[in-house]
């Protein structure tokens, strides 16, 4: 058994924290932030995600998680200190890594012997030496190896991709290190996972060229999705059958109001900056990040014309906030665009979201929140939904028309019968679908 501690207690440290302490690990949450450490004492989880809160739960009880604001005492009693600290897009496009180097100073005055010292937020490339000479500079006798292992947990099934992922990476440059962090992930070495081990510069190219790649992916379903409209092809056929080619896969090809959340959008300007900064820019991430943009406010127009051009004075009402579901993330999400054009035009917004409703507030706090779809849409001139939550699924779509002062409504997630719409006698749009207005 390992003593662990984990510094940040935000998306990835919470639940890679609460993950390793599944694996028999003794870990400590840490972070400055003392309201937080003291909720998450009282057994308040801050973050909404499918199966953590019984996760830590039961691990708080076995007494194998702890939290702490003393950030110092907890790196002192630790064999590996994970970094998990918030790395936010900078306004030139680059990540903001003033958090990771605020905590690289903290390690190195608290070193008091042999540690591995291991990243987990998702930094740049050549995060992980500059980590080293921080260290060293405060600490020259420090003894330590760094390690870069990168999560990829996708929000609303983290914690099932933290168990049971599909492959663990481990950057470092000692073997000692490999064989502390083998020690840290015996239970998926068992459960046959592939453990890759690589230098720490490659495990940080790893993570950035994954999310990228996902974000092309999406991007350029979506570009297929625009031109299908304009030829009349059917997007859903035509994402099927190219994800039937094994050498595609069909894994994020759905079109949709363009992607959000708290990495994709973040890491590929990350990596683009990147690419620009030594000379061998990246013109397809360039390519995407431009895409997801024109993605979102497109469908802010394609709204407007539904509307006979103008939403001066009208009622729209908006289902789903979050930038997936099974999340409570609203970071980058289409309808942060998207409910700006609409209030910036004089639209009354009405707004549903079974989650994300009290982080949407923080950024719109004067458009009118509801406590279920049929009070959002009542009296509504037009609906757009965002959010592919279930419940949105299966809404009656003749009791959505009944409540509506006029059926209008842009499906951005292509989740409603296009045939039930016709039949309801709907005006409708979505995305990359046969249309019949």
């Amino acid at each position: 058994m390992k003593k662990i501690t984990f510094i940040g207690t935000g998306y990835v440290g919470l639940v890679g924290g609460a993950g390793i302490s599944e694996f028999g690990h003794s870990v400590t949450c840490a972070d400055i932030d003392q309201n937080k450490i003291a909720r998450l004492q009282e057994g308040e989880i801050p973050i909404y995600e499918p199966g953590l809160e019984s996760l830590v739960k039961q691990n708080v009880a076995k007494g194998r998680l702890h939290f702490s604001d003393n950030v110092p005492e907890s790196i002192q009693n630790a064999d590996i200190i994970f970094i998990a600290v918030g790395t936010p897009q900078g306004s030139n496009g680059e990540a903001n890594l003033s958090a990771i180097e605020s905590v690289a100073k903290t390690i190195g005055e608290n070193l008091n012997g042999y540690k591995i010292v291991c990243t987990k937020s998702t930094v740049p490339i050549g995060t992980g030496k500059r980590i080293e000479e921080i260290i060293r500079s405060i600490n020259p006798n420090s003894d330590f190896d760094y390690v870069s292992n990168p999560e990829f947990l996708r929000e609303g099934a983290a914690v099932k991709d933290f168990l049971h992922p599909d492959r663990v990476i481990i950057g470092t440059r000692t073997q000692k290190a490999i064989d502390v962090m083998g020690e840290v992930y015996r239970p998926l070495y068992i459960n046959e996972t592939p453990i890759i081990s690589t230098s720490v510069e490659t495990a940080e190219m790893i993570k950035y060229a994954a999310n990228a790649f996902l974000s092309l992916k999406i991007s350029y379903i979506n570009e297929i999705a625009n031109l299908c409209e304009a030829v009349g092809a059917d997007v859903h056929e035509v994402a099927r059958a190219m994800g039937l080619d094994g050498r595609i896969s069909a894994k994020f090809l759905h079109p949709g109001p363009g992607y959000g959340g708290s990495c994709f959008p973040k890491d590929t300007h990350a990596l683009a900056a990147t690419g620009q900064k030594y000379s061998s820019p990246l013109y397809t991430v360039e390519a995407a990040i431009k895409t997801n943009a024109s993605q979102k406010v497109r469908m802010v127009d394609k709204l407007q014309r539904l509307m006979d051009g103008s939403f001066k004075g009208k009622t729209v009402a908006v289902l789903g906030l979050a930038f997936k579901p099974q999340t409570d993330d609203v970071r980058e999400a289409a309808s942060r665009v998207i409910v700006s054009q609409l209030v910036d035009s004089g639209t009354t917004v009405h707004a549903y979201d079974p989650i994300a409703m009290d982080n949407f507030k923080i950024h719109f706090p004067d458009i009118q929140y509801f406590d279920s779809w049929q009070d959002a849409v009542k009296n509504a001139h037009a609906c757009i939904l965002l959010t592919e939550w279930n419940e949105f699924r299966g809404m009656d779509l003749n009791e959505l028309k009944d409540l509506m002062k006029r059926p209008v409504i842009l499906d951005t997630k292509n989740i409603l019968s296009i045939h039930g719409l016709e039949s309801s006698g709907f005006t409708y749009d979505n995305v990359g679908r046969k249309l019949h207005l």
